[in-house]
């Protein structure tokens, strides 16, 4: 079970979508320091952290474009979550990417990348 299971759709909406984004960044940059060889197991349940906050940002959504940015946006996590190996440029431009969806966020990326 990951950490945020319990976390209700109701509960996670009372957050504003720059609060929301940043829960999700904050998970990714944890996953940033997890994509060695050895850090596997550890590096797929922090992707499952990220992509239980983003199925409750998508749920909580009533903008029918940002739900589809959004699930994009899964897709690509999806991606890393399943790959055989981490791919550490693909991580920096997705983490880069959910940080653009807000002006808030947007701010945090001289911070985290760079």
């Amino acid at each position: 079970m990951t950490q945020h299971a319990s976390m209700k759709p109701e509960r996670w909406a009372r957050f504003t979508l720059d609060q929301q984004i940043l829960m999700i960044a904050n998970e990714m940059n944890r996953a940033s320091s997890l994509l060695g060889p050895e850090d596997g197991a550890s590096l797929r349940r922090a992707y499952e952290r990220v992509l239980r906050l983003l199925d409750l940002t998508v749920a909580t959504q009533n903008r029918r474009g940002l739900r589809k940015e959004l699930l994009r946006w899964r897709d690509i996590i999806a991606g890393l979550y399943v790959a055989p190996r981490a791919d550490a440029g693909l991580h920096a431009e997705a983490f880069r990417c959910l940080l653009r969806f807000t002006p808030a966020s947007s701010k945090q990326i001289p911070h985290l990348l760079g």
